[in-house]
């Protein structure tokens, strides 16, 4: 029988790792890591907002958060050429099934700086693939107010520190040179529901950093803290509390606000010229149920802009209102400049697990692509909103059911914002998305917008509960239940045009997208998938121009960099707790150079999976 793609990925990543085992560097002791490692200055905003090239120094690449590379050297022409110079072990950390492996690597001068879902974080040398130091955060092993398994997206680096935020709801500044601990504060903390999965941000000497627990019966906030210091310095609640603008879009007679969630998953973008930091939040508290948070539930499942200064709020855009379907906005926020009606403005584009691309100013919030409210369907008992925004263009999925499946009955062909109560109800998007918390990339020079999806049938219904009782929190805080209907999920991978909000190309995969894109001005895509593969794609049409078999799932996003007159890329492949893929603990370099095995470039059409994303 002829081997699936998996398999023949699985056979070949065998050899290279046991070549590769023969050549795994010892761990350097902290003395001798000090005169190895040059610390970061504390960076200037014009350094975080250039593309990035001789090194990876935010989790978006850049505080635009485009997850863009000039460089060149890499390109169409050889990318087939690329090889892996080293794979390194991470100590075991992360195997465990809990663990996912989702972070981006930050790169400076010589040195890669990794976390893994354990939040233990890894400063490994290029030039050898030795581990300089390690921290371990030691977590507390009876954490459960974790959502969706045990990770961390990235680190901060500013000013000689690494920072790091923990499922704990610490956040911890590391000496850079050692990887010692400088200060530690409990910036929240997981007995209330609070964890820190997203990269902090580094920018004007603040750490800043947004937490989980939408979920867990906690109302969502953002924190700055002084990078030298730890001390805060200002919060945003995502949930308005009595007085302030935006409270009014809850009950005024009960405490719903108080857990009304809004988390938030990702790193913010800024703009140093306007003074403002963006970011996107979770779905309202409780999940499922909107019966007694009537309104629109504000600054829930909505872009957000503040001063970064300040914290004060500037403007908002909600993209779902009263969200009932856990249809969040988990991915990162995205900043570029854009020609529209031939006038260059200052835009910027999220997709939400809706499948939308919201496009909007971004200096007032305003659809530079238009964006229509629209009626919906109702239903009284879940006090639904009479309108929700429709973003004039291209979805990135499908939002109706085309062939019903088996043993359900379709209610308004199972469309986008379709209501639920005492009857389960199939609608698409699923309510992991669409767009979920993989990072887009935006190539400047194309305007295009580069998204991970999936397509699949969601089950959704509520438990029918009409009056709101204070919950408990840390505790899941859902009052229904969302699935699948059985129907295999599919893998969306699409481009779209952020001048007209249209597709420029969309192709499909045989297994659920989950991990984060880079683009390159070599015309480049590098992006994991959940069959052990890493890939590059032609940015202009998708097509598959190198893969390479790891020995763990790449969930991760991949950061590419030069160093000593070559270009390199890296990228953890450590797998993901959702959705079930093979585990690791593998940092890979690789570069033209390199010597270890070889890629292949296979067609698309013998890509036949079957192990991951139902």
């Amino acid at each position: 029988m002829r081997p699936t793609t998996g398999s023949r990925a699985a056979v070949r990543a065998a050899g290279i790792i046991a070549a590769l085992a023969l050549g795994t560097p010892a761990m350097a002791t902290a003395q001798a890591a000090t005169g190895k490692i040059r610390p970061a200055p504390a960076f200037a905003a014009k350094e975080l907002v250039a593309p990035p090239s001789a090194g990876w120094l935010t989790n978006g690449g850049s505080l635009y958060n485009q997850r863009y590379s000039p460089l060149t050297r890499i390109n169409r022409s050889n990318v087939a050429n690329l090889k892996p110079n080293w794979r390194v072990s991470l100590n075991g950390s992360g195997l465990a099934t809990k663990y996912s492996g989702q972070a981006q690597p930050i790169v400076y001068d010589g040195v890669i700086y990794i976390v893994t879902g354990a939040d233990d974080v890894f400063a490994v040398s290029i030039d050898t693939g030795q581990i300089l130091w390690t921290y371990q955060a030691k977590l507390d092993e009876s954490i459960d107010a974790v959502c969706c398994g045990w990770l961390s997206r990235g680190l901060a680096l500013g000013d000689g520190r690494i920072y790091v935020g923990q499922l704990d709801g610490k956040l911890v500044a590391l000496d850079q040179r050692t990887g010692a601990v400088v200060w530690s504060t409990q910036a929240e903390h997981w007995h209330d529901g609070f964890s820190i999965t997203a990269a902090p941000l580094y920018y004007d000497g603040r750490v800043i950093v947004g937490f989980a627990g939408g979920d867990r019966a906690s109302r969502g906030r953002l924190k700055s803290f002084n990078a030298r210091s730890g001390k805060l310095e200002w919060t945003f609640y995502t949930v308005p509390g009595p007085g302030e603008f935006g409270h009014d879009t809850w009950p005024q007679d009960n405490d719903a606000w108080k857990f009304g969630g809004g988390a938030i998953w990702q790193t913010p973008a800024v703009d140093p010229e306007l003074g403002l930091i963006y970011f996107s939040t979770g779905n309202p508290g409780p999940d499922l149920n909107g019966s007694f948070r009537t309104g629109d539930n504000l600054f829930t499942v909505s872009i957000v802009a503040i001063e970064a200064k300040t914290g004060k709020y500037r403007w908002h855009f909600q993209e779902v209102h009263h969200d009932l379907w856990d249809y969040d906005a988990p991915n990162p926020v995205v900043l570029f400049d854009a020609p529209y009606n031939g006038e260059m403005r200052k835009g910027l584009a999220e997709v939400g697990k809706t499948g939308f691309t919201y496009i909007l100013d971004r200096t007032n919030g305003k659809p530079l692509v238009g964006i229509e409210e629209r009626p919906v369907p109702q239903e009284p008992r879940q006090a639904t909103s009479k309108t929700q925004p429709y973003p004039v263009g291209d979805a990135v999925v499908p939002h109706e059911v085309d062939i019903v499946p088996e043993g359900f009955k379709l209610v308004n062909g199972g469309r986008i914002f379709t209501p639920f109560w005492d009857v389960p109800v199939i609608v698409k998007p699923t309510a992991t998305g669409g767009a979920n918390w993989p990072p887009s990339s935006y190539d400047p020079e194309g305007h295009l917008f580069y998204v991970c999806a999936h397509d699949g049938v969601g089950l959704f219904s509520s438990n029918q509960e009409t009056e709101f009782m204070t919950p408990e929190p840390g505790k899941r805080y859902a009052n229904g239940t969302f699935g699948r209907s059985g129907v295999r999920v599919r893998g969306i991978f699409a481009a779209v045009d952020v001048t007209t909000n249209k597709l420029a190309w969309r192709q499909q995969w045989s297994e659920m997208c989950y991990a984060g894109s880079i683009v390159t001005a070599g015309g480049l895509l590098f992006v994991g998938r959940n069959d052990s593969r890493f890939t590059a794609l032609d940015k202009s049409d998708g097509s598959l121009l190198w893969d390479f078999p790891m020995d763990a799932a790449v969930n991760a996003t991949a950061s590419t960099f030069e160093y000593k007159g070559q270009q390199y890329v890296t990228v953890l492949a450590a797998g993901s707790f959702f959705p079930s893929t093979k585990h690791g603990d593998g940092l890979w370099l690789f570069s033209l150079d390199g010597k270890l095995g070889a890629g292949s470039t296979t067609s698309a059409a013998s890509a036949t999976k079957a192990n991951a994303g139902d």
